[in-house]
């Protein structure tokens, strides 16, 4: 079948539509590809904004992510899309310090002279632990990872009393219960990013003037300029469905006429909305990986806490795995001269903090963070979010990959994109912008070849 310059079939009439569940920046880039390709795509998003976890409010009468954000120098997905968008000149590249809180003390680690000076090991140790960045970047097979868990390839490549130091501490922050099951491919992957970022020297991470939200705003703009629809505070609630395919997906009363569906949204949201619809087996599959949720406080305070952007914290007492000032990253300036912090913490959201008033959830947070910072004091605190994400984490455990759903469904037109199979890579808005482009360009082609048949349309 012949296409035209824009990917539509030559002769063909009504323009297909494509259905996108979820405006994040994985339903966002799949709606700007099918844009690109002639093809009409509506999205549905249940929030009353778009950009997903990337999603922003208003702090200091400015956009500000609801959960921290940066970009790596080398993240080239969602670079190229910027620069079609003639965007490439509000990207801002900018030199972050970051650190450790171990033992009552700071320690700063933004570069090999820092790791050096790292005394709560001994100097061969931090020799092994500077080794194990280089080695992180040579690993040409990451599958012969796949079956290894993080704490028993750490241990191996950095020695036992590094492994007890630096990484236990962080995999049992962000995993709990679970940190001993947490496959060598997610380690490996964070460890290469990381190492990556910070070729040269210090470590050098991007942001986007405005914010993620003037980026996601971008998208959604370029997506109605070639035709598509975005609906805020839409959720899909149902699959209209006739021989085996999906014709509309039902948000409320109202149903959206579609030729394709793409679902971006977590796994068990899928695995809910398309049960009337696929066998038992296939929805159980959909359910099988497990996810952490996330709640994050951000403070408005009203001067630094300390001159480091990123700050881990290898305290197993303190209850967040990492302490981010995001204006040691982005200027002041941006929020009206307020200074941003995040908290963040990992969990399941069976948990009681996870569900309990954000009240409580900032005195908690305070409480905690005022061991390591005593100066801080309620006058220092201008105002204080509280946010939410049921499913922030995938859990990538041994065998993983053997759990990943195929991006077809049973449901002949009816695709998957979601976090948990991007995969060795972990969640993030390079990749998801990498896997929406990917996807919308699969289920061109599948409209493509289905026109060359009698209908398009189940």
């Amino acid at each position: 079948m012949k296409h035209d310059c824009t990917g539509r079939p030559e002769g063909a009439g009504q323009t297909p539509t494509v259905v996108v569940i979820g405006g994040g920046f994985c339903g966002l880039a799949a709606a700007y590809e099918f844009g690109r390709l002639g093809i009409r795509a509506t999205v549905l998003e249940q929030e009353t904004s778009i950009g997903g976890l990337a999603g922003s409010f208003t702090a200091g009468d400015a956009p500000l992510e609801k959960f921290y954000h940066h970009w790596f120098t080398h993240d080239a997905h969602v670079m190229q899309l910027i620069d079609e968008l003639g965007l490439g000149g509000e990207v801002r590249v900018r030199a972050s310090r970051t650190g450790t809180y171990y033992a009552h003390n700071f320690f700063k680690l933004s570069n090999p002279l820092d790791l050096l000076r790292f005394k709560p090991l001994p100097f061969v140790d931090r020799i092994r632990l500077g080794l194990l960045a280089l080695r992180v970047r040579h690993v040409r097979n990451w599958r012969r990872l796949e079956d290894r868990t993080a704490a028993d390839w750490l241990r191996k490549m950095s020695g036992d009393r590094a492994f007890r130091v630096v990484w236990e501490p962080l995999l049992r922050g962000k995993f709990g219960d679970l940190a001993e099951e947490i496959a060598a491919v997610w380690i490996w992957n964070k460890l290469k990013l990381r190492g990556s970022s910070r070729r040269g020297g210090g470590e050098r991470l991007a942001y986007f003037n405005g914010g993620f939200a003037a980026l996601a705003d971008a998208i959604a703009n370029a997506v109605r300029k070639r035709g598509g629809d975005i609906h805020t505070g839409t959720e899909a609630t149902g699959l209209q469905v006739r021989g085996g395919r999906v014709a509309g997906v039902v948000a409320g009363e109202r149903t959206f006429p579609a030729d394709a569906v793409v679902a971006t949204t977590a796994l068990p949201i899928v695995a809910n909305l398309a049960a009337p619809h696929l066998a038992e087996e296939y929805v159980r599959r959909l359910g099988a990986i497990r996810y952490l949720g996330n709640i994050c406080v951000v403070l408005e305070l009203s001067r630094a806490l300390s001159d480091t952007y990123w700050l881990n914290v290898n305290d197993p007492n303190f209850p967040f795995v990492a302490v981010i000032e995001h204006t040691n990253f982005e200027p002041t300036q941006s929020y009206g001269g307020r200074h941003i912090v995040y908290l963040s913490r990992y969990l399941p959201t069976s948990e009681p903090l996870y569900s309990a008033p954000d009240g409580e959830v900032v005195a908690f947070a305070l409480r905690h963070l005022r061991r390591m910072f005593p100066s801080l004091d309620d006058q220092t605190v201008l105002a204080t979010h509280v946010w939410r994400a049921p499913y922030a984490q995938p859990v990538v455990t041994r065998g993983y990959r053997q759990s990943i759903p195929e991006s077809r469904t049973p449901l002949r037109n009816f695709y998957l994109a979601t976090m948990a199979q991007i995969y060795p890579q972990d969640r993030g808005t390079n990749y998801a912008i990498r896997q929406g482009r990917k996807i919308a360009r699969m289920v061109a082609k599948t409209l493509g070849d289905a026109g060359d048949g009698d209908t398009a349309r189940g």
